[in-house]
């Protein structure tokens, strides 16, 4: 159970829906997860009640119903006399695994009887000993409407032990609240993790026990697909410009013009609205020209320099988010701008993150930042920001991150064969990426995804895995175009690739991706 007041090892419903599309990329099926599920809650029932007794399983349309359908298989073949009532028609069935498990009850004929209520004035009479609720899941949100309310209300006028899968119908999930009406369950059996709103719905939740099905803990530390979606912002028809983000951009010198180019064409590829890119007059010139999509401030100077700071300050208050670093370069005058361009974003109150000359700057008076951050060191970086060599062992580099992470107050996105992202209290490994990423620029491109999901309001360790994936899985997609002879640039029109169906990078998975590196 939770303990009074606080829940240390929850999981909200938006976690959970990642982490089970993370387990179908790393190989672990819906149609597993749900059986292992069904299977669980049957096998529960079993060992507390004998097979005389009559069981009614009430059914939604979506995964949570999949999880009924296993159940009364189950119960089935324990000798149980189970019938399913199912909230709507079956071709109205919406979720693929649970489609599957509902075709498999037809051929059930003798201990499994099926109802298709899509009128709940129609509701049979029932007089089961134990009723199952499989009717909605954890991603319930809003007021529960007709007829799943009907529903609610039958299964709570009904003289039964009442099993709740999951979560009583109607509570919501992360919060506890009750969506206009809920079961009132005699037991609710959830899954992998106890959800986090459980805790303030116990007059509906009863019992609560957690069965596992199948989801390794280290799984919860694996970046996939699902931290993509868990980044990703729908777009509604209303939408206006600046609606997902603005992102400033400071780098670029006489020597490095593509860097900053390549952070904001990255950005602009990951979906925020508008990017401005900061740098000395020529280079400016040269960072125009080499697209019309970009936009540049043309500061005073051959380099960053603190008389620089006032014109910045204007546009830090318009953006979202602010990234510092690319192309730089490390004269004496733009270190000192850096460390006052800091305390102004700091003072300002926007995302930032620090990425190569940034960081380098950064390393000579580093400090606790004070507002949400992400730095992306690379293992020479590193050493100059923490003056120690990186771990050859991944569990001392994990170490290793999160120290470095809570000392700075930041996370950390450390690049390399394996990505370790880590802030005081989380990790998470990226496997994504290949050999011919060793190309310069990519590390640009990676900075351009994170600060234009920065802009978008996302988490700064939730920006930092999906930013983490999306960039290896391009360069993925970019070494089965072009082998090993991609340049950064290839990876920025397959960002989008990867951002529209993250799934897709299954195809080009990395093979014997390990925890080495």
């Amino acid at each position: 159970m939770i303990s009074e007041g606080k829940c240390e090892d929850c999981i909200t419903s938006r976690e959970m829906r990642a982490l089970e599309l993370n387990a179908e990329y790393f190989g672990i099926s819906q149609l597993q997860l749900m059986e292992n599920a069904g299977h669980s809650v049957a096998t529960e029932i079993a060992s507390r009640f004998t097979t005389d007794k009559g069981v009614t399983v009430f059914c939604g349309l979506g995964g949570n119903g999949g999880d009924g359908f296993v159940v009364a298989r189950h119960l089935s073949a324990m000798g149980f006399k189970v019938t399913v009532i199912l909230a709507g028609k079956a071709k109205e069935i919406s979720h693929k695994a649970a489609l599957e498990n509902f075709e498999a009850l037809k051929f059930l004929r003798e201990s499994v009887t099926v109802h298709e209520v899509y009128d709940s004035a129609l509701i049979p009479d029932n007089k089961a000993e134990i009723v199952v609720d499989a009717l909605l899941g954890t991603g319930t949100k809003g007021t529960v409407k007709p007829p799943i309310l009907q529903f609610i209300e039958k299964i709570n006028s009904l003289n039964a032990f009442k099993i709740s899968i999951d979560v009583p119908t109607g509570v919501d999930s992360d919060t506890g609240e009750v969506l206009g009406k809920a079961v009132k369950a005699n037991l609710t059996i959830t899954f992998h993790k106890i959800k986090k709103g459980l805790e303030n719905a116990k007059d509906y939740v009863g019992e609560l026990i957690v069965k596992e099905i199948g989801l390794p803990k280290e799984l919860e530390n694996y970046a996939g697909p699902g931290d993509v979606k868990l980044a990703s912002k729908t777009r509604i028809s209303e939408a206006h410009k600046g609606d997902f983000g603005r992102l400033l951009v400071v780098g670029g010198s006489e020597t490095f013009s593509g860097a900053p180019a390549l952070v904001a064409l990255a950005a602009l590829r990951t979906g925020v609205d508008l990017v401005y890119v900061a740098s000395p007059w020529k280079t400016a010139h040269d960072i125009s020209a080499m697209s019309p999509d970009l936009i540049t401030i043309k500061l005073d100077g051959e380099h960053l320099n603190t008389d620089n700071i006032s014109q910045l300050k204007n546009y830090i208050e318009r953006v979202d988010a602010v990234a510092i670093g690319p192309g730089l370069g490390l004269h004496t005058e733009t270190k000192e701008a850096v460390r006052i361009l800091i305390e102004s974003v700091e003072s300002i109150g926007k995302p930032l993150l620090l990425d190569a000359d940034g960081l380098k700057a950064f390393a000579e008076f580093k400090r606790k930042l004070k507002v949400p951050a992400v730095l992306t060191p690379h293992s020479g970086e590193y050493a100059t920001l923490t003056g120690a060599r990186l771990p050859e062992n991944l569990d001392e580099k994990i170490s290793g991150a999160q120290k470095t992470a809570a000392e700075l107050g930041a996370v950390l996105l450390l690049k390399g064969h394996v990505d370790v992202i880590a802030d005081w209290k989380r990790f998470k490994l990226n496997f994504t990426g290949n050999p011919g990423m060793t190309v310069g620029g990519t590390g640009d491109v990676l900075s351009g995804i994170v600060s234009a999901l920065l802009a978008q309001g996302v988490d700064p360790f939730e920006a930092a895995v999906a930013g983490a994936f999306v960039n290896g899985a391009a360069g993925d997609f970019a070494l089965e175009e072009q082998g090993y002879h991609m340049v950064a640039s290839d990876l920025l029109e397959l960002i989008p690739k990867v951002l529209n169906d993250p799934m897709s990078h299954l195809k080009v998975r990395r093979i014997g991706a390990t925890k080495t590196s």
